[in-house]
């Protein structure tokens, strides 16, 4: 019987290339079906003993993005609340190119693609979809004339396309390997003209090419009518009123042969989507259009600025004295103060990188809601700890989980961490299971009691969580923030 099923499922994708090939409404010599491969067998059961769900996504208002710091994002948030709901971490990774992230799948590499994908049968042939998260129509995107505001409402009717048939001959650029160039192949059979499909690179986002038609560059392209919207808010000089198809299934694609997970995401779903929170996440990013637009289409975000903070160049030059990548740091400084100079906590601990006066005042800093001093001062703090280390931990890189873990809690709990992993017979220059281990369990009596403890009792689960916090936040923005120029791994030349 296997042999026969990988028969026709392989006979299926030779004879959906050839009708493909067929094709002569695009630009292109044949579809990117790179995602039609046999599944790995990974199932439910099998994420469940590994203890994380895998999700693709790209980076885009819809799917997932950084804002001042802190990853948003429609998907982002359904992906997190079913993560929890299953009773597994969620692993995030990108990619721009839907035919890869499909790839990924199969490959067993990711779990879901969330990418704000439509359901369609060609799709459906190698990868399955959960139920339906929401539905939606696909609609043109054109520029209003120029002098649209001057205009009468008829007369810049005259000037745009309403009717589809009008496309007849026009040239339409979309995203590759996309479910908008199948709908305008399909729509050139029905209104017996052809469109000329342009299909731009797999991994360009909609939004770019969006951004595209608002700046004249090229004519038309297709979106989702809710991406279209938030788009419009921002591009007040583009329409997007002009419908190319009947309302269309949106959901998240999973292996073919990930029934158990299907059935899982299906019954979580029809649970969820009676619940209000539901709508809120939903209302979030596709009804509040305004604030999602000033979110999505700020400098401080990933989809378009690229900056995490207003205290990005700071950051930079503090971390390049210290030998860290800016974005390690940027992690510690959000998990700190959330960017916020002027915040100061229940303990007394001031501004960015929320340090205590007295050990402020040590390390050269007078005004610590000056955010210059602040990190600065926060700055040297960590080169001393660095230094520190040193002795007990070689690896670099390693050792900045000890820097960040000492930041939090001090040095003197983790010299007695240390202690604790070398006389139990852990590795005393390893954080994970060992160091770490050990800091957890200076909660307990028979350990914060032992001969080799110096500094008594701590509450350790919170500089663990401190350290795996930052370490995910920095693993977010080295996803989706420009790496170019940045330092990688500490240098430890650049200690004081």
């Amino acid at each position: 019987m296997k042999f026969f099923n990988k028969y026709f499922y392989w006979l299926s994708i030779l004879i959906f290339v050839f009708i493909s090939s067929c094709s002569t409404k695009t630009d292109t010599q044949s579809r990117d079906l790179s995602y039609a491969i046999e599944p790995i067998d990974f199932d439910f059961e099998k994420i469940q003993e590994r203890g994380y769900l895998t999700a693709v996504v790209d980076n885009s208002a819809t799917s997932y993005f950084i804002y001042k710091g802190q990853p948003m994002g429609y998907e982002y948030e359904m992906l997190n609340w079913l993560a929890k709901d299953l009773e597994v971490e969620l692993k995030i990774i990108k990619d721009n190119s839907i035919s890869s992230a499909l790839e990924k799948v199969n490959r067993g590499e990711a779990d879901i693609a969330a990418f704000n994908l439509t359901v369609t049968k060609e799709r459906k042939q190698f990868v399955d979809f959960t139920d339906p998260l929401y539905f939606v129509r696909q609609v043109l995107v054109q520029k209003k004339p120029e002098n649209w505001r001057q205009m009468k409402l008829h007369e810049i009717e005259n000037e745009l396309i309403r009717d589809p048939i009008q496309l007849s001959g026009k040239e339409v650029h979309v995203r590759k390997s996309s479910s908008f160039s199948m709908r305008l192949a399909n729509l050139s059979d029905e209104i017996g003209g052809d469109i000329v499909i342009i299909e731009d690179s797999s991994s360009l986002e909609v939004e770019s090419l969006i951004r595209m038609v608002a700046e004249g560059e090229i004519e038309y392209t297709v979106a989702d009518e809710d991406v279209a919207m938030l788009n419009a808010t921002y591009y007040p000089d583009i329409d997007v009123k002009t419908p190319i198809s009947f309302s269309q299934k949106i959901a998240w694609a999973l292996r073919p042969n990930a029934d158990s997970l299907e059935n899982r995401i299906n019954y979580w779903l029809e649970q969820r989507q009676k619940e209000t929170d539901y709508y809120v996440i939903y209302n979030k990013y596709f009804k509040n259009l305004k604030r999602s637009a000033s979110r999505s289409y700020s400098e401080y975000s990933s989809v378009q600025g690229g900056k995490l903070s207003p205290f990005d160049d700071i950051i930079k030059a503090t971390a390049d004295s210290i030998g860290w990548d800016w974005k390690l740091l940027a992690a510690q400084v959000y998990q700190e103060s959330k960017f916020d100079p002027n915040v100061k906590s229940w303990a007394g601990a001031i501004g960015l990188m929320q340090m205590m006066e007295p050990t402020a005042h040590e390390f050269g800093a007078t005004n610590l809601y000056d955010p210059e001093q602040s990190l600065a001062a926060g700055g040297k703090f960590i080169q001393w700890l660095q230094r520190n280390f040193k002795k007990y931990v070689a690896d670099s890189v390693e050792r900045q989980k000890f820097v960040l873990a000492a930041y939090n809690v001090g040095i003197g709990h983790m010299e007695d961490a240390i202690k604790l992993t070398k006389k139990y017979g852990g590795d005393p220059s390893v954080w994970e299971d060992n160091v770490e281990k050990y800091l957890l369990l200076k909660s307990q009596k028979k350990y914060y009691n032992d001969p080799v403890v110096k500094y008594g009792y701590c509450r350790g689960q919170e500089p663990v969580n401190y350290v795996k916090e930052i370490l995910e936040r920095y693993q977010q923005y080295e996803l989706l923030m420009n790496s170019e120029n940045d330092l990688t791994k500490p240098d430890d030349n650049t200690l004081i």
